[in-house]
């Protein structure tokens, strides 16, 4: 696979702050330079969640330094595929990406104990996707 075929994901949830952080920071770990790797939101939050912060730490994956970003047209252009987790009918489509819906439950509002098998789900679909998108030769 050449540099300039290398696949690119964005992972949309509403706020930012919590599924769409921990999905691109896992797919990041994973995959690391063979993936493009982004996230958005449609209403971003000010901050990511604490507790999905403190969850990925015991895992041993830093995000506090991440930060909420508005979801962009450009974005999801300029990505191969699109992950969805219950950003509803805010997310553009567009002809020719590749759109998964994942439905997982919102961490907003949640402690650790609630986000650890949020977070533990979406290892297991991350690292599918790697298996599918961005095999290790």
């Amino acid at each position: 696979m050449s540099d300039t075929a290398t696949p690119s994901v964005l992972f949309v949830c509403v706020h930012n702050a919590g599924r769409s952080q921990m999905a691109a920071a896992f797919l990041t770990h994973f995959a690391g330079d063979r993936v493009q790797v982004r996230s958005a939101g449609s209403a971003p939050a000010d901050t990511v969640n604490p507790a999905v912060v403190e969850a990925m730490a015991e895992v041993g994956i830093d995000i506090a330094a991440e930060v909420p970003k508005v979801l962009t047209v450009e974005a999801v252009q300029a990505s191969d595929v699109v992950i969805t987790m219950g950003c509803g009918d805010t997310c553009p489509v567009f002809p020719g990406k590749r759109y998964l819906d994942w439905e997982l439950p919102d961490p907003a509002g949640q402690g650790v104990d609630a986000v650890r098998p949020i977070r533990d789900e979406i290892e297991k679909r991350i690292l599918g996707l790697v298996d599918e998108i961005a095999p290790v030769s």
